[in-house]
């Protein structure tokens, strides 16, 4: 576990390789395979509302989100826009003289699946309690829940399937055609809009599956949108 800070966010190291990234699915079109030279170090957990507000308190960070009454701590950070975040990992690497930013879509990809080629990195069938998403569990829970409340994939990562949706740096494109193949991050396409993945507590399961992908203005915060963070290794 790599922690620079008492209030930065745990970071687990994750190795170089290769992985098939997308689906069938529209907009995940076409499955392509993309190779990661180097490693890098990614957040055990999405960014917390602790995390978040130390940089508030700090004045590196500009909004104070509402957290709803659902409660800030443990709770992942949410109503944050992908500038907000772009903030957020400016202060954190000032604050540690580390590179920090977030992932790409396809480090956060290679990264949720730890080696995995099903559906969820459990396996094809969502099942139950093995996500915050709507069917994943007996009783619907439409909240964010604390980071950590569901089992960790092999690489050590918590909550990439639901909970909060996830901010990464990549600009917004259709479809995979012409998209890097060495895990960089895509800034060509549609770049007032960024990429969301993993899905949120208010996803189907469907959308909480691992090639998932989604969009959002990148100046405009949502409830249900929030994001981990990447560092990267000398």
């Amino acid at each position: 576990i790599i922690r620079d800070c008492a209030y930065c966010p745990e970071l687990v190291r994750v190795s170089p390789g290769t992985f098939k990234m997308g689906s069938k699915l529209p907009r995940q079109k076409p499955r392509h395979t993309v190779s990661i030279s180097r490693p890098y170090a990614i957040g055990r957990f999405e960014v917390t509302f602790d995390e978040w507000d130390a940089c508030v308190e700090q004045k590196g960070c500009d909004q104070n989100p509402s957290d709803l009454d659902w409660g800030r701590g443990r709770n992942p950070v949410m109503n944050v826009s992908w500038l907000d975040a772009q903030q957020y990992v400016k202060w954190l690497s000032e604050e540690t003289g580390q590179s920090y930013r977030l992932p790409s879509e396809a480090e956060w990809e290679y990264a949720a699946r730890a080696g995995s080629r099903a559906a969820f990195f459990w396996g094809n069938n969502v099942g139950i309690n093995n996500a915050n998403c709507r069917g994943c569990e007996p009783d619907p829970f439409s909240r964010t829940r604390p980071v950590g409340s569901y089992s960790a994939n092999r690489f050590g990562l918590f909550d990439t399937s639901g909970n909060i949706a996830e901010w990464v740096e990549d600009c917004w494109n259709d479809s995979y055609r012409g998209a890097p193949k060495d895990g960089s991050a895509w800034r060509e396409g549609d770049c007032r809009r960024r990429v969301l993945r993993g899905g949120s507590f208010d996803s189907t399961a469907v959308q909480v599956q691992t090639s998932w992908r989604f969009r959002y203005d990148a100046d405009v915060p949502y409830y249900s949108n929030g994001f981990r963070v990447v560092r990267e290794l000398k």
